[in-house]
């Protein structure tokens, strides 16, 4: 009999099982492959073993980082990936590299740096779910975190200025979204009619982008305005995530 496997990891809101993008991948990955995780929406990251969300955690094994969970899940055999080719695997890497190089500052910067965004969404929902006094210091460390790891990969020559960083990004981010787009095309995963971990990757990223209603939408319009995407993220949604809840604990 398998060990019981928990993964711990932030909550819900928008009609998201999780509106953190780490978690929403692993939990996705975990729908597509079929593991027996028992998810746990926490609300103070400070609480999981190594402060870090989300965790894995399999008898006295702890994991944190999507790639090293999803490794671990594919050890236990439960593996999304079990079809694909060998260059489909390499495409794989590709995208993923391609998701965390070119569009998760702008998914950074959308919640935790622009200012409106920050303050009548991420600041207040985060805060809500965290126990005082922390509410009133981690989102404000989530948002200093989230712009020095902006600043760390893109605020070197020849972007010096914070305006000249945003404006890059953004656009780094649009190109992602639509060479995404294109690549997926009519069909209704990237490699074919099975999801995989790239689907779990793309659906992390763009679902909370997708779904939160945020009042500076820059990047949101710009995905909407990509009706295969939007689709996409609608179809796992409803395939995979019917009895999600926002809070609590849950079977995945």
């Amino acid at each position: 009999m398998a060990a019981p496997m928990e993964l711990s990891c932030w909550g819900g809101g928008w009609g998201l099982p999780s509106v953190h993008p780490e978690s929403l991948t692993v939990m996705a990955y975990a729908k597509f492959s079929g593991a027996p995780l028992t998810v746990n929406a926490i609300n103070n990251c400070w609480r999981a073993p190594k402060g870090e969300v989300p965790i894995l955690i399999s008898e006295d094994t702890v994991i944190s980082q999507p790639a090293k969970i999803l490794n671990f899940l594919r050890k236990q055999k439960y593996n999304a990936d079990y079809e694909l080719s060998a260059k489909q695997g390499a495409d794989t890497l590709a995208y993923i590299a391609l998701l965390e190089e070119k569009l998760l500052p702008a998914l950074l910067h959308t919640f935790w740096v622009e200012a409106e965004n920050y303050c009548s969404v991420t600041k207040p929902w985060f805060a809500s779910r965290i126990p005082f006094p922390l509410s009133l210091y981690l989102p404000g460390k989530m948002s200093r975190e989230a712009l020095n790891r902006i600043l760390l990969t893109r605020g070197g020559p020849p972007l010096y200025s914070l305006t000249e960083v945003e404006a890059q990004i953004y656009r780094d981010a649009k190109e992602c979204l639509n060479l995404l787009s294109k690549r997926l095309g009519t069909s209704q995963f990237f490699f074919g009619n099975r999801p995989s971990t790239l689907d779990a990757f793309v659906f992390g990223f763009l679902a909370p982008l997708y779904k939160v209603c945020f009042p500076r939408v820059q990047l949101q319009e710009h995905l909407k305005q990509l009706p295969n995407l939007c689709r996409f993220c609608d179809d796992i949604l409803s395939c995979y995530f019917r009895l999600a809840v926002s809070d609590g604990r849950q079977p995945s």
